[in-house]
Protein backbone atom coordinates (compact mmCIF):
# COMPACT_ATOMS: atom_id res chain seq x y z
CA UNK A 1 0.00 0.00 0.00
CA UNK A 2 1.31 3.43 -0.88
CA UNK A 3 2.05 6.04 1.75
CA UNK A 4 -1.01 7.93 2.88
CA UNK A 5 -0.96 11.71 2.53
CA UNK A 6 -0.60 13.13 6.04
CA UNK A 7 -0.34 16.77 7.00
CA UNK A 8 1.69 18.31 9.81
CA UNK A 9 -1.17 17.99 12.33
CA UNK A 10 -1.67 14.29 11.53
CA UNK A 11 2.05 13.69 12.07
CA UNK A 12 2.06 15.60 15.35
CA UNK A 13 -0.92 13.57 16.60
CA UNK A 14 0.74 10.30 15.59
CA UNK A 15 3.93 11.24 17.41
CA UNK A 16 2.04 12.01 20.62
CA UNK A 17 -0.24 8.97 20.67
CA UNK A 18 2.52 6.57 19.67
CA UNK A 19 4.41 7.66 22.78
CA UNK A 20 1.34 7.16 25.01
CA UNK A 21 -1.89 5.68 23.63
CA UNK A 22 -3.68 6.72 26.82
CA UNK A 23 -2.93 10.43 26.42
CA UNK A 24 -6.13 12.46 26.68
CA UNK A 25 -7.42 13.98 23.44
CA UNK A 26 -7.66 17.30 25.26
CA UNK A 27 -3.95 17.15 26.08
CA UNK A 28 -3.16 16.38 22.43
CA UNK A 29 -5.43 19.24 21.37
CA UNK A 30 -3.62 21.69 23.65
CA UNK A 31 -0.20 20.57 22.40
CA UNK A 32 -1.37 20.87 18.78
CA UNK A 33 -3.18 24.16 19.41
CA UNK A 34 -6.51 22.90 18.05
CA UNK A 35 -9.87 21.89 19.54
CA UNK A 36 -10.59 18.53 21.14
CA UNK A 37 -13.19 17.93 18.45
CA UNK A 38 -10.53 18.42 15.75
CA UNK A 39 -8.33 15.79 17.41
CA UNK A 40 -11.25 13.40 17.68
CA UNK A 41 -12.01 13.86 13.97
CA UNK A 42 -8.36 13.36 13.02
CA UNK A 43 -8.14 10.17 15.10
CA UNK A 44 -11.26 8.88 13.32
CA UNK A 45 -9.74 9.80 9.95
CA UNK A 46 -6.42 8.06 10.77
CA UNK A 47 -8.35 5.00 11.90
CA UNK A 48 -10.53 4.88 8.79
CA UNK A 49 -7.39 5.24 6.63
CA UNK A 50 -5.99 2.15 8.37
CA UNK A 51 -3.01 4.03 9.81
CA UNK A 52 -4.26 3.57 13.37
CA UNK A 53 -5.43 0.08 14.20
CA UNK A 54 -6.92 0.76 17.61
CA UNK A 55 -5.47 0.81 21.08
CA UNK A 56 -5.14 -1.94 23.62
CA UNK A 57 -3.62 -2.95 26.88
CA UNK A 58 -0.70 -5.33 26.42
CA UNK A 59 -0.80 -8.37 28.70
CA UNK A 60 2.53 -9.93 29.65
CA UNK A 61 2.00 -13.63 28.77
CA UNK A 62 4.55 -14.80 31.34
CA UNK A 63 2.71 -13.01 34.16
CA UNK A 64 -0.45 -15.00 33.40
CA UNK A 65 1.26 -18.38 33.19
CA UNK A 66 2.47 -18.62 29.58
CA UNK A 67 6.18 -19.16 30.13
CA UNK A 68 7.10 -20.53 26.68
CA UNK A 69 7.20 -18.38 23.58
CA UNK A 70 7.94 -20.16 20.31
CA UNK A 71 8.19 -19.31 16.65
CA UNK A 72 7.20 -22.12 14.33
CA UNK A 73 7.84 -22.33 10.61
CA UNK A 74 5.13 -24.35 8.88
CA UNK A 75 5.13 -26.13 5.54
CA UNK A 76 1.82 -27.36 4.20
CA UNK A 77 1.24 -30.62 2.36
CA UNK A 78 -1.10 -28.72 0.05
CA UNK A 79 -0.20 -25.03 -0.35
CA UNK A 80 -3.66 -24.39 -1.81
CA UNK A 81 -4.97 -24.95 1.74
CA UNK A 82 -3.43 -21.66 2.98
CA UNK A 83 -6.73 -19.89 3.57
CA UNK A 84 -8.24 -22.87 5.38
CA UNK A 85 -5.13 -23.30 7.56
CA UNK A 86 -5.12 -19.60 8.47
CA UNK A 87 -8.78 -19.83 9.53
CA UNK A 88 -7.99 -22.88 11.67
CA UNK A 89 -4.95 -21.15 13.22
CA UNK A 90 -7.22 -18.24 14.22
CA UNK A 91 -9.18 -20.73 16.35
CA UNK A 92 -6.08 -21.64 18.40
CA UNK A 93 -5.85 -18.96 21.11
CA UNK A 94 -2.18 -19.63 21.81
CA UNK A 95 -1.27 -18.60 18.24
CA UNK A 96 -0.79 -14.84 18.41
CA UNK A 97 0.72 -14.10 14.98
CA UNK A 98 0.72 -15.69 11.55
CA UNK A 99 2.79 -14.53 8.58
CA UNK A 100 3.03 -15.68 4.96
CA UNK A 101 6.73 -15.92 4.22
CA UNK A 102 9.35 -16.51 1.60
CA UNK A 103 12.25 -18.87 2.14
CA UNK A 104 12.07 -22.22 3.88
CA UNK A 105 8.49 -22.00 5.18
CA UNK A 106 5.02 -21.43 3.78
CA UNK A 107 4.03 -19.55 6.92
CA UNK A 108 5.52 -18.58 10.25
CA UNK A 109 3.59 -18.36 13.52
CA UNK A 110 4.22 -17.05 17.01
CA UNK A 111 2.76 -19.08 19.83
CA UNK A 112 2.62 -18.87 23.62
CA UNK A 113 2.34 -21.97 25.79
CA UNK A 114 2.27 -22.52 29.53
CA UNK A 115 5.38 -24.69 29.34
CA UNK A 116 7.21 -27.03 26.95
CA UNK A 117 4.76 -29.87 27.58
CA UNK A 118 1.83 -27.60 26.69
CA UNK A 119 3.72 -26.50 23.55
CA UNK A 120 4.19 -30.14 22.54
CA UNK A 121 0.46 -30.78 22.99
CA UNK A 122 -0.43 -27.77 20.84
CA UNK A 123 1.93 -28.89 18.07
CA UNK A 124 0.75 -32.50 18.19
CA UNK A 125 -2.97 -32.01 18.79
CA UNK A 126 -3.74 -28.69 17.08
CA UNK A 127 -1.10 -27.98 14.44
CA UNK A 128 -0.27 -31.38 12.94
CA UNK A 129 -3.92 -32.13 12.02
CA UNK A 130 -3.93 -29.00 9.82
CA UNK A 131 -2.06 -30.86 7.08
CA UNK A 132 1.57 -29.96 7.71
CA UNK A 133 4.31 -31.61 5.73
CA UNK A 134 6.90 -30.27 8.19
CA UNK A 135 7.51 -27.69 10.87
CA UNK A 136 10.44 -26.21 12.72
CA UNK A 137 10.11 -24.79 16.22
CA UNK A 138 12.36 -22.13 17.72
CA UNK A 139 11.86 -21.39 21.42
CA UNK A 140 12.53 -17.84 22.55
CA UNK A 141 14.35 -17.64 25.87
CA UNK A 142 13.65 -13.94 26.35
CA UNK A 143 12.59 -10.96 24.26
CA UNK A 144 15.39 -8.40 24.24
CA UNK A 145 12.92 -5.71 23.13
CA UNK A 146 9.59 -5.31 21.39
CA UNK A 147 8.55 -2.04 19.84
CA UNK A 148 6.55 -0.34 17.15
CA UNK A 149 8.20 1.45 14.29
CA UNK A 150 9.44 4.75 15.76
CA UNK A 151 6.93 7.24 14.36
CA UNK A 152 8.98 10.30 15.26
CA UNK A 153 11.97 9.15 13.19
CA UNK A 154 10.30 8.33 9.86
CA UNK A 155 7.73 11.11 10.08
CA UNK A 156 10.40 13.79 10.68
CA UNK A 157 12.09 12.92 7.37
CA UNK A 158 8.94 13.92 5.45
CA UNK A 159 8.38 17.31 7.13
Amino acid sequence: MANQKLDKLDKQILRMISDDARVAFLEVARACNVSGAAIHQRIQKLTSMGILKGSQFIIDPEKIGYETCAYIGLNLKNPEDFDHVVEELKKIPEVTECHYTTGNFDMFIKIYAQNNHHLLNIIHDKLQPLGLSSSETLISFHSAFNRQLPVADFMAEED
